[in-house]
C-alpha cells in the first residue's frame, strides 16, 4: 500500500520554477495563410500609393517644368502675390469653420435627446439627415436662387429685406454657410451616430444627474469628451466638403477658394495646378490637426519622482 500511495513532492521540488517550453514558429498552413496576408497587403498599399501619388507627381512636374527652359517654381512663387489667392483662401477656411458650428450645434442636441427620451424617432431622424445624398445639389441650389429672388420683391416694406441682403453679403455669404450644412449634414449625423451608438449614453446622464450635475454640465462635460472622436471626424469630413465645392458657390456668384481655381484656369494654367496641389496640402495638414484635436488623450497626472519613499514628516 506505501508503494501505491503517492508522496508529497519536497519542498525544493513544488518551489522549483516550471521549465520553459519552446514552442517552435508558427508554421504550416496557418503561417503560410498570414505570409500572404501580408504580402498582399503590401502589394494593396503599393498599388494605392502608386494610384494616388502618380496624378500628384506629374501635376507637380508639370508646374515647375517648362520644356526648352528647364526647373522653375515661378508658378509657387507668384501665388501670395496673385489677385484674390489669399482672400478667397480666407473666406473658404471662415465659412468652413462656421459650417462645422453650425452642423455641429444642431446635430449634437437633436441626437442626444433622441437618444435618450425618444428612441423610437430615430428612423424618422436618420431619414431626414439623409435626404441630401438623394437631392442633386444643383437642385438645392436652384431653390435657394429662387427664395433669394422672390425676398426682395415680396419682403421690401418688412424688416426681413436687410436679411435677404445681409446673407448675401459677398464679404462672408451666410447663405452659403446654410447650404453647406445642409449638405454635411448626413456625413455629420453618421460620425455622431456611431460616436453615440458605442457609448451608453443613459448610464452616463444619470450618473452625473446623480451627483447633481445640470444638463449644461452633462452635455459638456461628460458626453462631448467621451464624443471627441466623433466630433473631430464630423469636423473632417464638413472641412472637405467645404473646401472643395464648387456648384453652389458658383450658380449664386460668389468666390470661395474651389471657384477661384477655376477662375484662373483659363489664363494661368500652371499657377491654377500649383494652387490645387497646395490646397491639397492645407486640406490634409487641417486634416491632420482635426485627426490629432479627436485622438488626443487627456494628460495624466504626473507621478512622484521616488515612488518607493515616504515623505519626511
Amino acid at each position: 500500500m506505501a508503494a501505491l500511495t503517492p508522496t508529497a513532492a519536497p519542498a525544493a521540488d513544488r518551489t522549483a520554477p516550471a521549465a520553459p517550453v519552446d514552442t517552435p514558429p508558427a508554421s504550416g498552413p496557418r503561417g503560410g495563410r498570414r505570409r500572404r496576408t501580408g504580402a498582399w497587403r503590401r502589394v494593396v498599399l503599393a498599388v494605392a500609393g502608386l494610384y494616388f501619388l502618380t496624378p500628384l507627381a506629374a501635376s507637380f512636374v508639370f508646374t515647375v517644368h517648362t520644356p526648352g527652359q528647364g526647373v522653375s517654381f515661378d508658378a509657387y512663387t507668384a501665388l501670395l502675390s496673385a489677385d484674390g489667392f489669399v482672400r478667397s483662401l480666407l473666406l473658404s477656411l471662415g465659412l468652413a469653420a462656421a459650417t462645422i458650428v453650425l452642423s455641429l450645434t444642431l446635430a449634437v442636441p437633436a441626437l442626444i435627446a433622441v437618444r435618450l427620451g425618444s428612441p423610437r424617432l430615430r428612423p424618422v431622424v436618420e431619414v431626414m439627415c439623409m435626404l441630401p445624398l438623394v437631392v442633386p445639389p444643383i437642385a438645392l441650389v436652384t431653390g435657394i436662387s429662387t427664395v433669394l429672388r422672390w425676398g426682395p420683391d415680396h419682403l421690401a416694406h418688412t424688416p426681413l429685406y436687410q436679411t435677404f441682403l445681409a446673407v448675401q453679403d459677398e464679404d462672408f455669404p451666410v447663405v452659403l454657410v446654410l447650404a453647406y450644412a445642409v449638405l454635411a449634414l448626413p456625413f455629420v449625423y453618421r460620425s455622431l451616430d456611431a460616436g453615440l451608438r458605442a457609448l451608453d449614453v443613459p448610464t452616463l446622464v444619470e450618473a452625473a444627474r446623480n451627483c447633481g450635475a445640470s444638463w449644461p454640465h452633462v452635455v459638456w462635460r461628460v458626453l462631448l469628451p467621451n464624443l471627441r472622436s466623433a466630433l473631430a471626424g464630423a469636423a473632417f469630413l464638413t472641412l472637405a466638403l467645404v473646401l472643395g465645392e464648387f456648384t453652389i458657390a458658383s450658380l449664386l456668384g460668389f468666390e470661395p477658394f474651389a471657384v477661384w481655381i477655376v477662375t484662373i484656369s483659363g489664363a494661368h494654367a500652371r499657377m491654377s495646378v500649383a494652387v490645387s496641389i497646395l490646397s491639397l496640402l492645407i486640406t490634409w495638414a487641417l486634416l491632420l490637426v482635426l485627426s490629432r484635436a479627436g485622438t488626443a488623450s487627456t494628460g495624466a497626472p504626473a507621478a512622484p519622482r521616488n515612488p518607493g519613499k515616504e515623505p519626511r514628516s
